[in-house]
């Protein structure tokens, strides 16, 4: 498949029109998730998802094999969309691609050393972001205004940006961190369930039960824990049990609370002290003060969880808007790509956590900032 030789990039050409495609790609732990959009239209026209996630060895993120999967794929989308286009829509290249992927930060040498070239010769993509996938996560749920998001699921990372740097918190693993995510919950609950099991203080017989229930002798559970590889995920399975015995057993509903209390902190660490879009409506949506979005399947536990979660963002940031997200890092990430081909992406760029190789090539302006130390302002 031939091209046209490369174009300058972005800061040499004007931006596509309204109805150019864009690819947004999500890649993690349960696979590659592709979806194809307009540049101008919200949301996704179609998706398709590749259940194989992508390899890690030793070099970092495989981008050859991430490749495999994602070129048919979006070969496919864009075959699907010129059958059903209509006959005005721009039709051709891609305008821009955006990329999230689990991992981006520490092991996406690879994806950044050989993605850009790859996917110019093989789908013409001049327009190219790489982006963690905490700040897909962020674009999806607050968009492009300032603010924070706390993406919970098997783990916990809040990440926030006043549009000038990036603020990290947690994020680091279910043995340094995580702290309030669902293995750290998970871990907690038969904590408390052994505890039950052999006499001891801070015990919890409901949770007793429920380990039993799932795996079976309490003093087997060692053995099937410690010698699996997926043992965050093991933990995390036990989350839903912790809130399921917390409206009658104090000890979850305490969980619960030491959670939510870690979860807020985190979301203080990162929003900005004067977090306010610059002007009501943008990206469609309305402006506001403080903005903290909630993602990821941990906030699908419900009112066990979100009601102390409510109560312990009212105190620490009490002139916050919390919000559940608008949309997942798929989402963000073609939110991110529509940015990119309009010349209008206002999310601060950095080497690893939003890499945009055309810009970094051609010395335009990037931020090279993720704060993770605590901030006194």
């Amino acid at each position: 498949m031939s091209h046209p030789p490369a174009s300058p990039g972005p800061a040499g050409t004007g931006p596509p029109g309204a109805g150019a495609p864009v690819l947004g790609v999500d890649s993690g732990g349960s696979g590659l998730r592709v979806a194809l959009g307009r540049v101008g239209l919200p949301g996704a026209l179609s998706t398709t998802v590749c259940a194989e996630p992508v390899r890690t060895g030793p070099g970092g993120i495989d981008a050859g094999h991430l490749l495999d999967q994602l070129l048919p794929a979006a070969r496919e989308l864009l075959a699907r969309a010129a059958v059903s286009a209509p006959d005005d829509a721009p039709t051709g290249e891609i305008a821009a691609l955006a990329i999230g992927a689990a991992g981006m930060a520490t092991l996406g040498e690879r994806l950044r050393a050989e993605l850009p070239g790859a996917l110019a010769d093989a789908l013409g993509v001049r327009r190219l972001a790489l982006a963690a996938d905490a700040v897909t996560a962020y674009a999806g749920a607050v968009g492009q205004r300032p603010g924070a998001v706390v993406a919970g699921g098997t783990g916990m990372i809040a990440l926030g940006t006043d549009l000038t740097e990036w603020h990290r918190a947690d994020g680091w693993g279910h043995l340094l961190g995580d702290s309030g995510g669902g293995a750290w919950i998970g871990r907690a609950g038969l904590d408390a369930a052994m505890r039950a099991h052999d006499g001891r203080r801070g015990g919890s017989p409901a949770l007793l039960d429920r380990l039993r229930a799932v795996f079976g002798p309490a003093e087997a559970l060692p053995g099937l824990l410690y010698p699996r590889s997926d043992r965050p995920a093991v933990l995390a399975s036990f989350a839903p049990e912790v809130a399921a015995c917390a409206g009658a057993d104090p000890v979850a509903a305490g969980i619960l609370r030491a959670a939510a209390g870690h979860i807020a902190e985190a979301a203080a660490a990162v929003c900005p002290a004067a977090a306010r879009a610059t002007t009501a409506g943008q990206d469609g949506e309305a402006g506001g003060v403080g903005e903290v979005a909630l993602t990821g399947g941990l906030f699908r536990m419900g009112d066990p969880l979100l009601l102390p979660l409510r109560e312990e963002l009212a105190r620490l940031l009490p002139g916050a808007r919390v919000t559940s997200a608008a949309g997942d890092p798929l989402t963000g990430a073609l939110r991110i790509a529509c940015a990119l081909a309009a010349g209008d992406l206002r999310l601060p760029r950095h080497p690893t956590m939003l890499f945009v190789p055309r810009e970094h090539e051609t010395g335009q302006p990037v931020g090279t900032t993720v704060r993770d130390e605590p901030r006194t302002e």
